[in-house]
């Protein structure tokens, strides 16, 4: 395989910060000796998560092999998804919001089509479906764990308890139509096609609409991590490699 020099759109932070936490458990653990040090196994890792470098390229690249490529990969996505915070933190966080907007994505995933619980409709791919809540200038607070794709919107936001903690903390939040009958303080845009609103839903669902677009810019966020772009890893190790990005974000974005 042919190697060649390449960047890494990241700041020298993140590096510095995953650097600290492999050395910190290495020294937990009493390793002695490995084939990489802590800051090259940290480069490693973030030319994974950031640029979707697969285990191969990686090895070549590092002069390793592929099995030492995956428990490095391993090794600091468990790190970094301990220290993602969750839904209480995030609900904390956004008790000192005007409000939240809450969405989803659907990460696409390597499956093939009797893979039917994977498969989502809307989205026609096959994927796991992860709800965000973001801030009111889009940013990025917290991710949830990753459910199949067939799981309905509504359905994933109950399952994680986001609607009932979002009401219990009285924080307003702003969401799609896939949200209607949500309730608590979920609020969602007027149904039926815009020629048959009155003047007034028109005008509530145009500023609506402005609002929640800013919750895209926390879907992009977590896409510009591109191996979340596609996935072909176990669907099992998608919710820590979900939690290690976010985790890496909230660190180095400050």
């Amino acid at each position: 395989m042919l190697v060649y020099p390449s960047g890494i759109d990241l700041s020298s932070s993140a590096l510095r910060f995953l650097s600290r936490l492999l050395a910190a458990r290495r020294r937990e653990l009493g390793t002695r000796w490995r084939r990489l040090p802590a800051d090259r196994q940290a480069l490693l890792v973030l030319a994974h998560l950031r640029c979707g470098h697969t285990y191969a390229q990686l090895a070549a690249g590092f002069g390793v092999g592929t099995s030492t490529v995956h428990r490095y990969v391993a090794e600091a996505v468990e790190v970094l998804a301990a220290l993602a915070p969750d839904l209480a933190t995030a609900v904390r966080t956004a008790a000192r919001k005007a409000f939240v907007i809450l969405d989803g994505t659907l990460l696409p995933i390597d499956r093939i089509a009797a893979d039917r619980p994977y498969y989502s409709g809307k989205h026609k791919k096959h994927g796991m479906n992860v709800r965000v809540i973001a801030d009111p200038f889009g940013r990025l607070l917290w991710a949830s764990a990753a459910l199949p794709g067939a799981v309905h919107d509504i359905r994933a936001a109950r399952t994680h308890g986001i609607i009932d903690a979002l009401a219990q903390a009285d924080i307003l939040c702003w969401a799609d139509k896939a949200y209607q009958g949500a309730g608590g303080t979920v609020r969602v845009p007027y149904r039926g096609r815009w020629e048959k609103l009155s003047a007034g839903q028109q005008a509530v669902n145009s500023s609506h609409a402005k609002i929640r677009a800013l919750g895209e810019q926390a879907m992009a966020t977590l896409k510009t991590w591109r191996l979340l772009r596609k996935l072909r890893c176990s669907t099992t190790r998608i919710t820590a490699i979900v939690r290690a990005v976010l985790a890496l974000h909230l660190t180095t974005s400050v």
